[in-house]
């Protein structure tokens, strides 16, 4: 079933809005809706959001608990929200790619408030006010979403003074069908005998390469040997092995249950992958 994107600055209306979805679709579809939680995730890792913020790893690894929930979720006879800021254009794509391979339908939702309103929603938050440090951060960190993206796209904008375009919102989902998964999408079946030594193979050759150049230094965009096309944009001077090894793990399990019919794939997805995670 559906997945809806929330995305936003911070204190723009992101969790209001999503609870007045759920009401809508639950009285509409007569089922459950599930929603994706940033906040509720922070309260169960016992993580303050203030110090998430300010501190790159345990934001990624909250973005992978936001994606493995939602892959957990998604393709059952629900709708599923995911409540979140979902600020990186990477990650959001991330998400669309997870959609298309479940073969449903997505549509992004932004709150397009200003940020002075949102300044104001902030500093009434009581407890939950994000502080004026990670405000400021999160606002010019985030990538706001295009309708010409297919990963964004159907994007509704709300403003504050706006309320939500439910039919259309509604039509978005269940009037249209899913796109097609492509090859680097859709579930198949492990038809080679030869996948997984491929998969073991080019993920580790990868790794190795990436320590390789760590140790000499290079910095900047680092191209991988052995692999045309295959470009790694992050910074790696802080990246540790065992870093890189649970990313590796995280990306062979997903390949694992969604595996390509094409192994010359497997290095450049495994690299989107990578820098994704890495940003």
């Amino acid at each position: 079933m559906p997945l809806i994107l929330m995305t936003g600055i911070p204190s723009s209306g992101k969790t209001t809005r999503t609870l007045k979805l759920k009401s809508y679709f639950e009285d509409e579809l007569n089922s459950a809706v599930h929603v994706v939680s940033e906040n509720i995730l922070f309260q169960k890792a016992g993580i303050d959001k203030n110090t998430l913020y300010l501190d790159s790893s345990k934001e990624k690894e909250i973005r992978g608990l936001i994606k493995a929930e939602t892959q957990r979720l998604i393709g059952r006879e629900s709708v599923v929200i995911i409540d979140a800021g979902n600020y990186i254009k990477g990650y959001r794509y991330e998400l669309y790619c997870m959609s298309k391979s479940s073969k449903t339908t997505q549509c992004t939702i932004q709150c397009e408030t200003p940020t002075d309103t949102a300044r104001q929603w902030n500093e009434g938050r009581g407890d939950d006010t994000y502080s004026q440090d990670v405000f400021d951060a999160l606002i010019m960190r985030y990538e706001a979403p295009d309708s010409r993206n297919r990963w964004d796209s159907p994007l509704f904008l709300v403003l504050p003074s706006d309320g939500l375009p439910l039919e259309q919102i509604k039509s978005a989902l269940f009037d249209r069908k899913a796109p097609p998964p492509n090859q680097s999408t859709q579930c198949a079946p492990l038809s080679s005998t030869n996948f997984l030594y491929d998969l073991d193979r080019v993920t580790q050759d990868i790794v190795s390469a990436i320590l390789s150049a760590q140790k000499l230094g290079l910095e900047g965009e680092i191209k991988l040997p052995g692999y045309q096309g295959c470009v790694l944009i992050p910074d790696i001077s802080s990246l540790t092995p065992s870093q890189l090894a649970r990313l590796r793990r995280q990306f062979l399990a997903y390949t694992k249950l969604h595996p390509t019919n094409d192994v010359t794939k497997l290095a450049p997805l495994f690299v989107q992958f990578l820098n994704t995670s890495l940003q």
